[in-house]
């Protein structure tokens, strides 16, 4: 328990934590080599240099060791492949859109599902512009307003990675003025940490005599008068996903469910749980996603993290202008139950990796400019 209060008070004490990172494998253009050089990026080729490693004269012996304590297992048939090299294997990815649907499992392609903003998306011919878009599914609680409506027409919520937005009552017929009005100016994983996506300057420094000061949760709604949808931005600090898709794999069906309630079981005791519906800023949201590849290296948990855990009470914080997004974005695979107290310590606190050549699948650090691809 001591080191977790060090990661604790590590979350909550000063600012400029350092990140992880992530990739996938799905369609559309992604940033080549020579994008990410002009950018400032850097691809990394070893799993052990893109993230941090915990460190025993640090963290404590207890970085080495699984939780004894968890109770929680997979069933005996859980197999999974611990042969193949899992680092570099996966496509990089611009921005990751996730769908509510209020689901935990979904049509084996979700945009087959008719009707649907995921067939709107994939389907309607609109691609970003900004890079490639990672489409998910997500179990995030859609809005009263989404049973009221015939399919085709149901509004719903989607949440932006790494900007960490929120749009609003989005239709499949709105899909075109997603992508144009927010996809296409979000943040994406190769945007330099401190720059915003439309307008790259340097932020202020922060006043050091604001920085003790209380202030209300950002909770502006950006409006264009070019498009009904509104957005705010995502109060978590960090979100987990895992793949829950049952129909793709009985895998991730099965180790969803029980890793969500050992990352639950650890962030509770810090005050960090939080859902969809729980406004505080702050905190982890731990939510499902649908397929993400990569079955037989189950369970498959992305991490997307802000380096400042506190960044709500900064002086000047307004809306997604001053939201500088998910700092890191770290994939891993062949997570088990008993390694989710140190993902909570380490990964999602500090942004380490503690099994980089066995776990580690690809990420980005916008603080450091470096992606696995």
């Amino acid at each position: 328990m001591e080191l977790f209060r060090r990661g604790a008070s590590s979350l909550f004490g000063s600012s400029n934590v350092s990140l992880a990172s992530s990739r996938t494998d799905t369609d559309t253009d992604f940033v080549g080599d020579n994008a990410l050089a002009q950018k400032g990026f850097r691809s990394i080729s070893e799993s052990d240099q893109l993230f941090n490693q915990p460190d025993p004269a640090v963290d404590g012996e207890e970085c080495l060791h699984d939780c004894a304590s968890c109770t929680v297992k997979y069933p005996a048939k859980f197999d999974v492949d611990q042969e193949d090299e899992l680092y570099g294997q996966v496509k990089g990815w611009a921005t990751h859109l996730l769908v509510a649907t209020g689901k935990t499992d979904w049509v084996r392609d979700v945009a087959d599902e008719v009707g649907s903003v995921m067939e709107a998306i994939e389907k309607g011919g609109v691609e970003p512009s900004n890079g490639r878009l990672k489409l998910s599914a997500s179990n995030m609680p859609v809005p009263d307003e989404y049973h009221m409506h015939e399919t085709g027409k149901q509004p719903t919520d989607v949440l932006l990675l790494p900007s960490f937005t929120v749009v609003e009552q989005v239709t499949p017929q709105l899909v075109p003025d997603l992508i144009e009005h927010f996809v296409n100016k979000s943040l994406t994983t190769t945007t330099p940490l401190g720059m915003s996506p439309t307008n790259p300057v340097e932020k202020e420094p922060l006043n050091p005599e604001d920085q003790g000061q209380e202030q209300q949760p950002p909770n502006p709604v950006s409006t264009s008068l070019t498009t009904p949808l509104r957005s705010h931005p995502c109060p978590h600090a960090a979100v987990i996903l895992l793949c829950s898709q049952r129909t793709r794999d009985a895998r991730c069906g099965q180790s969803a469910p029980l890793l969500r309630r050992e990352f639950e079981r650890h962030l509770r005791p810090l005050g960090l749980y939080r859902d969809m519906n729980d406004t505080r800023p702050g905190g982890v949201g731990v939510y499902f996603i649908s397929h993400v590849g990569g079955h037989k290296y189950s369970a498959n948990v992305i991490v997307y993290r802000r380096r400042d855990f506190e960044w709500y009470k900064r002086d000047g914080v307004n809306g997604n202008e001053d939201n500088e997004g998910a700092a890191q974005g770290i994939w891993l695979a062949r997570v088990r139950p008993e390694e989710c107290e140190n993902i909570i310590r380490y990964t999602v606190l500090q942004g380490k990796v503690l099994k980089p050549g066995k776990q580690l699948r690809g990420g980005f650090d916008r603080e450091r400019g470096l992606t696995s691809w």
